[in-house]
């Protein structure tokens, strides 16, 4: 019989089906539809368009709703491989003319149920894994259908075969659901009404055996396959209920089908008649056969017939290798749809009514469990008792055996399928606990050992935190995580990957291979064994709920969980005195009767001196010690808490703050909660305590925790502190001996109401709008479990982000004003999770607020954004809102505001998304939820009020002019303006009424020093490319003829009637021509809402300004009489000046030059005038800053010289750290250069200020020691009080070579800034308080600098660093001659000294054992262009070369060793005139290639096109005497950019071990080298292909450039790069 006669018959079972009856419905897509989607062939095709390139927008629905019974049937047309996933169908109760239609079906909410892959979601949520066919898996031709049964059941349909009840309870009305997803591009509507009865079928088939009757043998056998079908048995469902029609136990056998049954004849349906079945079909096919037979006698066996019992036990689709079989329920609940009722099987065998009696008992109950789904193997060991229909084992007197434990899967494990386990009771008797793992022996046949770790063969087990093979470990150390301190309510999982590789799950999180190759089919199994006693088979694994309650991985396990506490002595008076406890730290030792703890050998070491209380504090005792003794050898000191641990059974540790579970502990003037700081600056530092002083901790009844430093109560440090804790005294560091205070009648009364916040008012004080100034917004030290505060309350972070991803809400200090924006920055994700930050607000004050796992499980009173739905008390009540927060990135903004007319608006990156709800109560305080994705957010400063229009009722938002919050007259724009330009109020908005060009506006007036022209985007039109253009220029806009200025430049970079300095999306250019690139933020990402300004600084630099946010220097050398100019260019159309003019400030107070210029503004431009007078002595007018010099007292290490300038560690490698004597006044420059560094340490300096006086600073060991009010930069990464709030900042510090000027400035706003050789690398840190003192820590490599403020000038000052950049900002370029001059660093800032990366390329560069007479012998011309060199020389990643000059960009990330250049005619011209490129080449192809001093063709270099048979000395030589002539040359590639020839095609990776750290790493190389002009082609890459650009400088056009002229190129310089 064929095998292709399922499709077939089952096609001419539907042909007659629809002659039968007309359609009931229409068989029609809707005309409303995804916005990718085409409808064709009226309405019944739809095809999303852009299949290559969009994977969404494909969502189509029914025209009309479906009605009770019909099946929506479409066929897939066409399928795409470019996706992964693929059709999703089902039925929504949106109403398809009024839906806002969303990107896929699963974003569907408010009633509806989506099929997707071989899952079922309701509104979004999955509610039944492992349903039905696999969706992803059809082919093209197949046909999927959709079903709202007449009991309110949700079936789907695949290929005529119902899969069996999906959802239950579903409403009347719905729409059928289509989503061209993924690879699914076309489908067509096929059908639409109820499916055939079995009667019907039977007479159709009937009908079909009489016109067919006299066909061949073949035809005969389809017939009876139809037949089959008409009794509604599918192929190897028969096999699978086999045994269960025959009333048999299956045993070692299964026992042999009677003649009336129907033989597992029938294939998958998608096979073709010579297909044969693979491996894992056969596996599936077996294995459902052995569990439908154990799920039939488990749901009543053969002691019930019920009705549609045929159907029940056979009625399933088994056409993909999938395991489709379900249970009985949908089979029956299809018989009693179709009305066969008599049960039974085709010879009226009574074994039908087996099955038909679990078919109907599932039915009746609506049960949708699959077949194939896991359980517990009904043989197990001798102690397990099976519960939970096999999904639950438990062992017998958990209390008197340990082992006989072993329980095994029923079935083999399928590829990539997780075995994932419950543990739900464990007892605390044994040692060892539960062990899991898989095994190749089938239960069936294994004589069950004691413990699974007993079997010599066939097994690999997990067991604590091992792997054992076949009893023996292979592994000692697997995981991180020990399976014996897992507890009860943990996870642990296994999946074999279809690799062969075995991996282990912790609660979802996966451990890594355990082992690389597991043999085929295995099953699963656990050995409960010692304290492991019950665990249950989770089927649904669903992380992000287990997830919720991690506790096994991040948790610190104590040795006393689950013991009981020792009773207290029955003395009366003993338990009434607080004593030590006689276990201490191993450093420690009780005296004086247990009431004095003290360190003996206190100067020998500093900690291990952990100390608790004999017993638990009462509610409302106070606990408190006096410190008797000190030593100064050490940095920190006492540190006091409580800790739910009993000291009799506790591990102590070295220092209390490594404690992970249940302590509250203050150190320093901090407050840490299992060793993670939850309060920053809390009282009175402890590290400054002298000996007599007494400190002091008390829970009070309503839980909070309150610390005493000589008698003076600290105000409350926690909250939630459980009853029964035990007091802890850490002599730590110079703390060495401290006595418990008995008599308690000194202190004072404990006070009932204390100021719990910085500020004057309490947080939870009613709002009011003459409260504090937008600067006092913060968040709230209440916040959920896993966040984190710090940075003064600025900034909030999610604590175990890759363990823990809820729990992190935090909420305003207080609430917020109408018309008041809370606005925050993400600073900080991981890619872990789904789902990302939630924003919102809530009338609930934090006091009264009880942290729930996520803000949307609030219901009152709470107001939220998550992802694009509007929710209200955790209701969705609006959907698709102008932006979506899961796509957001670090450095995107957030802002909620609530107007005054009760609306909530929220901002993105500054662009009002517009009303979110309406109604909002007053007094609402924001929420943010840091969540999933989102790991750490700061407070910006543009948090504020807004302007006056989203405060008040009668002004609208249009409204002009729009002032700023500066004081001062608002600016104006210059009555000249380009053509296509209008003004209108009062010239402070201007509007391009027409075209795309023509839109130049100038400032009113000349810009004075420091003041910034700021304008705001009102109105964009996105028919037009381009954006807005801004900077300066010297053309006076008087001096223009009157408008409309029809013959002035159409657009800003065409201006050169004077010097003009813009910026043009992310380029800066001078007169049109291409200064620096990649300056910044792109103005061409601007929208509605985005604030531009630009500046002119007082060192003759233009910053530019995006939102507020100062992108640095963008031009240097300035002139002073400049205009601000602007090009309403493209998409802008309209903006509004919101800056005004600065008020006449004393000359005193203006920001000071960077420079050594005078501050005089009326001379002109004439430098060495400037430097003249400066030098004559004539006054200037800003006051001169204070000359700094060292603090005398300083690190233990360090000795001063040279009048306190200049410092030097004299002996290790930390003790180094250094003060200043004289406070940072905001605008002033502290700068030190680098004298020396000791390369036989690592690491080196770092340095940064704090916030007080350092007369009493007690100088620890190195500055990240420092934790109160202390901003640090170390390597490339900002710390405040210890704890990291910026990343990627700034050069790496540690590969500063000597001679390196470093320096600090806290500018007018308090923000940090990092100078770099005079260069401003950016803010470091918000919110620096004024005055500040700067510190440096002579660390590591660093042991000697030198204060040198005053003496090196800032970027765009004279002398200095001028070659940095070619003076290419500094010149008027005319021909280019400037541009095409090869750019070379300076020596002094070349870090070939200290840096790593250079170094080991250096030693790979010296294993190839080149000649050194090939290389330079100034080895300054080594150039390094890691990250961190090239920044610190200030690179840009492109320059110009040559004549004409062309783009090439400098290779980041390798090295190059500058090569000698041989003297011939053309080297002079080849350094100046010629082309820049890059070529990769091979290890064996260097010494040929250095040997000719040029590139070569042929087999030398992998870039060549065929093999050179014979070469010249050149390379080039003439054919050999026997080679054919008319040979073509061979041709050499060249890019000008080393991401295209440094691919791996090109410059095959090597293997090497770096001779010093024995390392091994991976090697390529390449040649950097100039081209001759017109002697080379570009044209597109042919030898790699990459779709995307590889360059997004160069198009992949024109990314290889191809010569083959002999001496048109000239090697420069060796490039290495190494992994």
């Amino acid at each position: 019989m064929s095998l292709g006669c399922d499709v077939t018959a089952a096609n001419q079972v539907e042909c007659r089906a629809n002659k039968r009856a007309p359609l009931k419905m229409a068989a029609e897509l809707h005309p409303r539809s995804g916005k990718l989607v085409g409808l064709s062939n009226s309405n019944r095709t739809a095809r999303r368009n852009q299949p290559v390139q969009e994977f969404n927008h494909g969502l189509v629905l029914s025209k009309e709703p479906l009605r009770d019974r019909d099946v929506f049937t479409v066929r897939i047309d066409k399928k795409v491989n470019s996706w992964s996933g693929s059709i999703e169908i089902g039925v929504t109760t949106l109403d398809p003319a009024l839906l806002d239609f969303p990107s896929s079906a699963t974003g569907l909410k408010g009633g509806s149920w989506i099929v997707s892959g071989c899952s079922v979601l309701r509104d979004g949520r999955s509610v039944l894994e492992e349903y039905g066919r696999d969706l992803d898996q059809l082919a093209e031709g197949d046909r999927v259908g959709i079903q709202r049964s007449s009991r309110g059941e949700l079936h789907l349909w695949v290929n005529g075969q119902d899969c069996g009840a999906a959802a239950a309870g579903l409403p009347a009305k719905l729409w059928a659901v289509v989503d061209l997803y993924g690879k699914c591009t076309q489908v067509t509507v096929v059908s639409c009404e109820p499916p055939l009865t079995s009667a019907e079928r039977e007479a159709v088939v009937r009908n079909e055996e009489g016109e067919e009757e006299d066909d061949d043998d073949e035809e005969e056998d389809e017939d009876d396959g139809v037949v089959c079908r008409a009794q509604e048995n599918v192929g190897i469902a028969a096999l699978m209920n086999a045994p269960a029609m025959n009333g048999v136990t299956i045993g070692d056998q299964v026992p042999e089908l009677r003649c009336g049954h129907s033989r597992p004849d029938k294939l998958p349906n998608n096979l073709g008649p010579d297909a044969v079945l693979t491996e894992h079909q056969l596996f599936d096919v077996f294995n459902n056969a052995i569990v439908s037979f154990y799920r039939a006698e488990d749901e009543g066996g053969g002691d019930e017939g019920g009705g549609g019992g045929g159907g029940g036990a056979t009625g399933r689709d088994n056409s993909s290798s999938r395991n489709d079989a379900r249970s009985g329920g949908r089979g029956g609940a299809l018989s009693n749809d179709a009305g066969a009722g008599d049960g039974g099987n085709a010879n009226g065998s009574p074994a039908g009514g087996a099955g038909g009696g679990a078919a109907g008992a599932a039915a009746a109950t609506g049960g949708s469990t699959t077949n194939d789904a896991l359980l517990f193997h009904e043989k197990c060991g001798t102690l397990i008792k099976l519960s939970n229909n096999n999904k639950t084992a438990e062992r017998r007197r958990p209390l008197d055996e340990f082992n006989n434990g072993v329980v095994m899967t029923n079935r083999p494990l399928r590829h990539n399928e997780m075995f994932e386990i419950r543990i739900d009771k464990l007892v605390d008797k044994w040692s060892g606990s539960i062990e899991i793992g898989v095994t190749t022996h089938i239960p069936n046949h294994l004589d069950y050992p004691a413990t699974m770790t007993n079997l010599r063969s066939g097994t690999i087990m997990m067991s604590g935190c091992g792997i054992l093979t076949n009893g023996k470990g292979t592994r000692r150390e697997y995981c991180e995580f020990s399976l014996d301190e897992l507890q009860e309510g943990d996870h642990i999982g296994l999946m074999r990957k279809a690799s062969g590789a075995l991996h282990f799950y912790i609660n979802g999180i996966d451990q890594g291979v355990a082992a690389a190759q597991t043999p085929g089919v295995v099953y699963g199994v656990v050995d409960l064994y010692g304290m492991a006693v019950k665990v249950t088979i989770v089927h649904n694994h669903n992380h992000s709920e287990r997830l919720r309650r991690n506790n096994a991985i991040m948790r610190a396990m104590s040795p006393d969980v689950g013991r009981p506490r020792p009773a207290l002595t029955p003395d009366a008076d003993a338990a009434e005195r607080l004593l030590f406890h006689a276990n201490c730290g191993q450093k420690a030792a009780i005296i004086s009767d247990g009431r004095t703890a003290l360190r003996p050998h206190a100067t020998d070491d500093f900690n291990h001196g952990v100390v608790l209380s004999s017993r638990p504090l009462r509610s409302n005792e106070v606990f408190q010690v006096r410190i008797d003794k000190m030593v100064d050898k050490w940095a920190g000191s006492i540190e006091i808490g409580v800790t739910t641990h009993n000291p009799a059974y506790l591990q102590l540790p070295s220092t209390m703050t490594n404690l992970r579970s249940g302590t509250w502990m203050m150190t320093g003037n901090g407050v840490m909660h299992n060793g993670t700081t939850i309060l920053d600056e809390y009282g009175h530092n402890l590290d400054r305590l002298k000996a007599g002083d007494t400190v002091g901790v008390v829970r009070k009844e309503d839980g909070s925790l309150h610390f005493f430093v000589n008698g003076v109560a600290q105000g409350p440090a926690a909250w939630n502190v459980p009853p029964s804790v035990y007091a802890v005294v850490d002599l730590y560091g110079q703390a060495a001996q401290a006595t418990i205070m008995d008599d308690m009648v000194d202190l004072p009364p404990l006070p009932e109401e204390i100021s719990e916040g910085p500020s004057a008012t309490s947080p939870g004080s009613p709002c009011s709008a003459s409260g504090a100034g937008a600067t006092d917004l913060r968040f709230h030290h209440l916040h959920g479990t896993n966040a984190v505060i710090t940075n003064g309350g600025r900034t909030a972070l999610r604590q175990n982000c890759r363990s823990e991803f809820n729990d992190a809400i935090v909420i305003s200090n207080r609430c917020l004003r109408d018309g008041e924006l809370f606005e925050i920055i993400i600073q900080k994700m991981v890619d872990r999770w789904s789902g990302s930050i939630e924003a919102g607000v809530t009338a609930i004050r934090p006091e009264e607020l009880e942290f729930p796992n996520t803000m949307t499980d609030i219901d009152y009173d709470t107001w939220m954004l998550s992802g694009t739905a509007i929710m209200q008390d955790g209701n969705t009540m609006r959907n698709n809102y102008g932006c979506d927060l899961d796509s957001l990135t670090s450095g995107s903004r957030i802002g909620m505001m609530r107007s005054a007319l009760g609306d909530l608006h929220y901002y993105i990156n500054g662009a009002d998304q517009g009303v979110a709800c309406s109604g909002l109560p007053p007094d609402v305080f924001a929420v943010i939820d840091l969540y999933g994705q989102c790991v750490q957010v700061s407070i910006t400063g543009s948090s504020g009020p807004l302007d006056n229009s989203l405060c008040t009722s009668n002004i609208t938002e249009k409204s002009f002019p729009i002032h700023s919050p500066a004081a001062g007259v608002a600016h104006r724009f210059h009555s000249k303006h380009g053509k296509n330009m209008v003004l209108l109020g009062e010239g402070c908005q201007a509007v391009r009424a027409g075209g795309y060009a023509h839109g130049i506006v100038f400032s009113g007036k000349e810009l004075k020093v420091d003041e910034l022209f700021e304008v705001r985007i009102d109105e964009m039109d996105e028919q037009w490319c381009g954006s807005l253009h801004v900077g300066l220029t010297t053309l006076p806009p008087p001096e223009l003829p009157s408008c409309p200025l029809s013959g002035f430049s159409p657009s800003l970079p065409q201006l050169r009637a004077k010097v003009t300095w813009l910026l043009r999306g992310s380029e800066v250019r001078r007169n049109g021509v291409l200064q620096r690139q990649n300056y910044g933020r792109s103005l061409d990402r601007l929208t509605v809402g985005n604030r531009v300004g630009v500046k002119r600084c007082a060192d003759d630099t233009m910053h530019v300004f995006v939102d507020g946010e100062d992108m640095g220097p963008a031009a240097t050398a300035v002139a002073k009489n400049v205009y601000a100019v602007l090009d309403l260019y493209g998409r802008i159309t309209a903006v509004s000046v919101v800056s005004s003019t600065l008020i006449e400030d004393a000359e005193g107070t203006k920001a000071p030059s960077l420079s050594s210029e005078s501050c005089s503004e009326g001379e002109d431009d004439a430098t060495p005038v400037r430097e003249s007078a400066q030098a004559a002595g004539e006054p200037c007018a800003a006051a001169a800053p204070a000359a700094m010099a060292f603090l005398e007292n300083h690190g233990k290490n360090i000795q001063l010289s040279n009048q306190r300038l200049t410092a030097a560690r004299v002996s290790s490698y930390n003790q180094g750290l250094l003060v200043t004597a004289q406070p940072l006044v905001q605008q002033q420059l502290f700068q030190f250069q680098i004298d020396r560094l000791n390369p036989s340490w690592t690491s080196s300096l770092s340095l940064g200020v704090i916030g007080h006086s350092p007369d009493r600073l007690n100088f620890p060991s190195t500055a990240c020691c420092l934790k109160r009010s202390a901003w640090l930069l170390q390597r490339d990464s900002v710390f405040h009080n210890s704890l990291k709030i910026c990343e990627n900042y700034g050069p790496n510090l540690d590969t500063c070579p000597e001679g390196t000027a470093l320096g600090l400035l806290v500018d007018a706003n308090g923000c940090l800034h990092l100078y770099v050789n005079g260069m401003d690398q950016g803010v470091a840190a918000q919110d620096v308080p004024s005055p500040c003192y700067p510190f440096v820590d002579l660390y590591g490599q660093c042991e000697q600098v030198t204060i040198v403020t005053n003496r090196l000038p800032a970027e765009g000052g004279e002398g200095g660093h001028a070659r940095c950049r070619g003076d290419m900002e500094k010149a008027d370029v005319v021909d280019g001659i400037k541009e095409s001059v090869c750019w070379t660093p300076p020596p002094e800032v070349n870090p070939n000294k200290s840096c790593e990366y250079q170094a080991l390329c250096s030693r790979f560069k010296d294993l190839l054992t080149l000649p050194d007479g090939y290389f330079s012998e100034d080895a300054k011309y080594n150039l390094c262009y890691c990250e961190s060199c090239h920044k610190l020389r200030g690179d840009e990643a492109y320059y110009k070369r040559g004549e004409p000059p062309r783009d090439y960009a400098l290779p980041f990330g390798w090295c190059c060793f500058a090569l000698r250049i041989k003297p011939h005619c053309e080297v002079s011209n080849a350094l100046k005139k010629w082309h820049m490129a890059y070529h990769g080449t091979s290890i064996g192809a260097l010494r040929r290639t250095l040997d000719h001093s040029q590139l070569l063709p042929g087999a030398s270099s992998i870039f060549s096109v065929a093999p050179a048979k014979a070469e010249g000395p050149d390379g080039y030589g003439d054919p050999e005497e026997n080679s054919a002539p008319g040979r073509e040359v061979p041709r050499v590639r060249l890019s000008p950019t080393m991401r295209y020839s440094g691919l791996e095609t090109f410059a095959p990776k090597v293997p090497f071990r770096d001779p010093r750290s024995h390392r091994c790493h991976q090697a390529q190389v390449g040649f950097q080298v100039c081209v001759r002009p017109g002697s080379y082609k570009a044209g597109p890459q042919q030898t790699a292909g990459h779709g995307e650009p590889l360059d997004p400088r160069f198009s992949n056009s024109e990314i290889e450039w191809i010569t083959k002229e002999q001496g048109g190129t000239l090697l420069y310089g060796l490039l290495v790069r190494v992994e």
